[in-house]
């Protein structure tokens, strides 16, 4: 493994691999952590890029604490350093290393980072680390102890470091590595941007030794004020009391904890106002349990499925949508700012949208919280992206893995309205039966939302039949069309029909058409502004005709760099079917999309 000596004799030190990584513990994860007094590691931290992983090591011989690089010389006066991390240069943190570094642009491997920090430790309580996304395998270090582990790259993890730190000063490492291999999730390729880095804020968290590392509270399907829940405690004993506030409906309930520390809540709440797009009703509450105290601000609602319907508290509703991905509008690399979700979240208000869709991976937790505030619905997703390994018993536990850390993180949020397994997989049983398990554990998880994937759309002819036996997994089909971009011409989008044999609610999760902003001409030419619009006017003439259509996500809200997308002078290594460029232009599609949805609502 490996040992980062810190100052002035700052170095890379090699461990064995297999002793050394023993020593970590698993991350958890502690939900609403956002609600919780953080101290920040964020801004610049040292890096070192590790190309040919010298970091790691192989030979047990070079597996001492001396301090030096395998493979150093020794010259007259001691030892040649080869790193030193005081005298690297620094990358912010949270950041992407592509978009920060023009050296680091296309660079997909081992990269290490450090920063020192000081801390000074409570009696009775627990430290952690807090990461909310490294991408994509993450190795954690707190003085020269290896303390945890996490794979993949959109969701966060809490590494504790309760007997590592001591009073004062104290240095962290972070190996971090993106690079694309056929067992991970996503795999090999993907058709967006592998930011590298984390690219997520960093703090430390200090809970007392009894604390609340989980809770959930929803509103029973079928009834309009039966809230259930319930509230999970580390370190209590049963029968530990556990107390719920909801100041504004003059609720206080009580609970004990089980054998597992697990308190559960059921109990009517009269004058409760269900939260919607129109009323997006949030409710401060609060948690206690012996120490520890909790809060947070949620909403209260129910989504269900009747026949072909989709139910928002017991009542039909058409989803208005646009997808997009968790890139910065305007300088682009990966998002994470509070005014990176207001911009985002902002445009697709603007557009008239009661929904998103969060593609292809869980996005940052502030583009969440801010959805339940202002009503829109999320369709959240975990990266199982085309083709994965699917036979590979390792690569189902990360998909796995990802769908919990997903669902405990985000299942408090109103907003979030469905879980979505996968995107464009092609047809096998191989896939059928990967992908059944993850509806499995999504149920098990949480029972109160539903389950989606987005699946190619294939027509014979003019005809579309929706009938992927993955449909047989799922509450809600998604389906995802390029009519008149990869298939046919926009004239011919109005003759194209579908058929439903499932008899489930459709979302068409994808349409749309590449556009350089800025780039004017003939409707009939591609990559102008004027021939993204004519498809998107064509579309709606063929989708309005669909009787089970209940939702769209037109693909995409913003341009996204890919490096699949190289036209010199119209791509430049970004996906063009953005309704806005990446420097905020909006296109002509843009308002054909707002005044569609503005049509909708009347």
């Amino acid at each position: 493994m490996v040992r980062m000596c810190r100052r002035s004799a700052l170095c890379l030190a090699l461990f064995s691999a297999f002793a050394f990584l023993a020593t970590a513990q698993q991350p958890t994860l502690l939900v609403d952590i956002d609600h919780r007094a953080q101290t920040s590691l964020d801004g610049p931290w040292h890096y070192i890029p590790d190309p040919y992983r010298e970091g790691w090591g192989s030979n047990p011989d070079h597996a001492s604490l001396n301090g030096y690089v395998k493979n150093a010389h020794y010259v007259p006066g001691g030892p040649l350093l080869q790193y030193d991390f005081a005298r690297s240069p620094t990358l912010d943190v949270p950041g992407d290393w592509n978009s920060q570094k023009d050296s680091l642009f296309y660079y997909e491997g081992l990269l290490w980072y450090q920063r020192d920090f000081t801390v000074h430790p409570t009696p009775h309580t627990h430290l952690f680390i807090h990461f909310g996304a490294v991408n994509y395998a993450a190795h954690i270090f707190v003085n020269d102890l290896h303390v945890c582990d996490h794979e993949g790259g959109s969701t966060p993890f809490d590494c504790e470091i309760t007997g590592v730190v001591k009073d004062g000063d104290n240095f962290i490492v972070a190996a971090v590595d993106n690079q694309r291999t056929v067992d991970r999730v996503p795999t090999i390729k993907s058709d967006w941007w592998n930011y590298g880095g984390i690219t997520r804020p960093v703090s430390l968290v200090e809970v007392p030794d009894t604390y609340i590392d989980d809770y959930s509270l929803q509103l029973k399907r079928g009834t309009s004020n039966q809230l259930e829940g319930y509230v999970h405690v580390t370190g209590a004993a049963a029968g530990a009391h556990v107390t719920l506030s909801i100041p504004d409906l003059h609720i206080e309930k009580d609970a004990v904890t089980d054998t597992n520390g697990r308190a559960e809540f059921s109990f009517p709440a009269p004058s409760l106002e269900l939260w919607s797009p129109e009323h997006p009703r949030l409710y401060s509450i609060s948690l206690h349990a012996g120490p520890d105290e909790l809060k947070d601000d949620i909403g209260f609602r129910t989504i269900e499925v009747q026949g072909d319907q989709i139910l928002l508290n017991g009542k039909p509703v058409f989803l208005r949508g646009i997808s997009y991905h968790d890139e910065a509008p305007f300088r682009s690399g990966r998002s994470w700012s509070d005014k990176d979700a207001e911009t985002l979240l902002g445009w697709a208000h603007e557009l008239h949208c009661n929904f998103v869709r969060m593609a292809h991976y869980p996005h940052t937790e502030n583009e969440y919280r801010l959805a339940d505030k202002l009503g829109l619905m999320v369709w959240s997703e975990i990266p199982v992206y085309w083709g994965i390994d699917w036979t590979n018993p390792p690569t189902l536990d990360v998909a796995k893995h990802q769908l919990w850390e997903m669902i405990r993180r985000d299942h408090n949020h109103a907003s979030v309205i469905m879980w979505s397994l996968s995107n464009e997989t092609p047809e096998s049983l191989d896939r059928n039966a990967f992908i059944h398990q993850l509806a499995v554990e999504a149920r098990s998880e949480d029972p109160t939302r539903l389950i989606t994937s987005a699946i190619v759309t294939h027509f014979k002819g003019t005809t579309a039949t929706l009938d992927d036996p993955l449909g047989q997994d799922l509450d809600v089909l998604g389906y995802n069309e390029y009519l008149g971009w990869y298939q046919g011409t926009p004239s011919a989008i109005p003759d194209y029909t579908w058929q439903n044999p499932l008899g489930k609610p459709v979302i068409v999760s994808e349409f749309g058409a590449g556009a350089k902003a800025g780039l004017h001409g003939p409707a009939t030419e591609m990559f102008t502004e004027e021939y993204q619009d004519n498809v998107f006017r064509q579309q709606f003439l063929m989708l309005g005709k669909i009787p089970f259509l209940r939702g769209m996500t037109p693909w995409v809200l913003m341009d996204f760099r890919s490096p699949m997308r190289q036209l010199p002078g119209i791509q430049d290594d970004y996906n063009r079917k953005g309704l806005v460029s990446d420097k905020g232009e909006r296109k002509k599609a843009f308002f054909t999309l707002q005044d569609y949805y503005a049509k909708m609502q009347k």
